[in-house]
């Protein structure tokens, strides 16, 4: 029975791997967060520890506690305007943490998960998509700007340029990572989305289809560019490499590329909710306090070819939703 230490286990994507993987009998599933279990009343088959990563000797206790066969580390300072006015407190969550965890499963020969994010490239790979005009009376999710042809996806020799302050801590996450560790795998997601549970923050999907049913207008940005990735694909992506003996940088996403505002006339569409309540809108008019990749879509050929990944695609998540 393997120990599996969850670091972030009450974040979206953190909580799903611990669900999944505490269902397993061959995996004995610890995980841990700054605040108590948002689950607590469910009676998981699993350990919860609440503990601030931060601390280093509190890590080494838990370290030595748990005794993790591999550790998957879900935690991170996660919201860029926030990152971009607070940057000694971003850099010690997502760098030096993030040193300490890489530094502590190398001297317990533990095998580490680290995730990361698209946000660490600026988006500039892509030619500029040409827009249709929407017409009058007819629905604008059947006139949305046409998916650009990229020259290329990124990959993951692709070298970051980050454009803000979280991508950049990301970035140098990546790096301490890749420098001490002996035996981990750096996964890059992108625009995660799924069912979220109370106290959690929300994504893309969850909040178009909650404004909308409220019957509230909704204000999304047109031309900024993703690989959307469905929450449960993310978590098999990385039960694929705790099995794996592969190192380094992979890309778990999707396979779509999609525009945001294309993303949220989906989820009208198959929700059959009212879709004149989306307005889209240029990254201009969105007047962003910080600054974001426009086209940011990663390739998954690795993934594809090394661990047999296949993600769904948004219209059969939300058909299934």
């Amino acid at each position: 029975m393997k120990n599996i230490l969850i670091i972030g286990a009450n974040g979206f994507t953190g909580r799903q791997i611990l669900n999944d993987l505490s269902n397993q009998k061959r995996y004995k599933v610890t995980g841990c967060s700054l605040h108590p279990d948002i689950c607590a009343n469910n009676k998981g088959n699993y350990h919860f520890k609440v503990i601030d990563i931060r601390n280093k000797e509190i890590v080494c206790n838990l370290f030595k506690e748990v005794s993790p066969d591999l550790v998957i580390n879900c935690s991170a300072l996660s919201v860029p305007d926030y990152c971009e006015t607070h940057h000694e407190e971003a850099f010690l969550m997502n760098v030096t943490a993030v040193a300490q965890l890489a530094q502590l499963c190398r001297d317990h020969k533990s095998r580490f998960i680290h995730l990361s994010t698209d946000f660490v490239f600026d988006g500039k790979a892509y030619e500029t998509p040409k827009h249709f005009k929407t017409k009058k009376d007819t629905n604008p999710y059947e006139n949305q700007a046409v998916s650009p042809s990229p020259q290329y996806l990124y990959n993951e020799n692709d070298t970051p340029a980050p454009v803000n302050y979280y991508g950049y801590t990301k970035w140098k996450g990546e790096e301490k990572v890749s420098e001490i560790c002996q035996d981990y795998a750096i996964v890059r997601v992108e625009i995660v989305y799924g069912k979220a549970l109370p106290g959690q923050h929300g994504n893309i999907v969850q909040l178009v289809m909650n404004r909308l049913h409220a019957g509230q207008e909704i204000r999304v940005v047109s031309d900024q560019w993703r690989t959307p990735t469905y929450v449960g694909d993310v978590s098999v992506g990385i039960q694929k490499l705790m099995e794996s003996t592969h190192n380094g940088i992979f890309h778990i996403c999707g396979d779509e590329y999609l525009a945001i505002s294309d993303i949220a006339f989906q989820v009208a569409e198959a929700m059959n909710l009212n879709y004149n309540l989306i307005h889209s809108v240029t990254t201009k008019e969105m007047n962003e306090s910080t600054p974001r990749p426009r086209y940011s879509g990663m390739s998954i050929d690795k993934a594809q070819k090394l661990l047999n990944y296949q993600p769904r695609k948004l219209k059969q998540i939300l058909a299934e939703w």
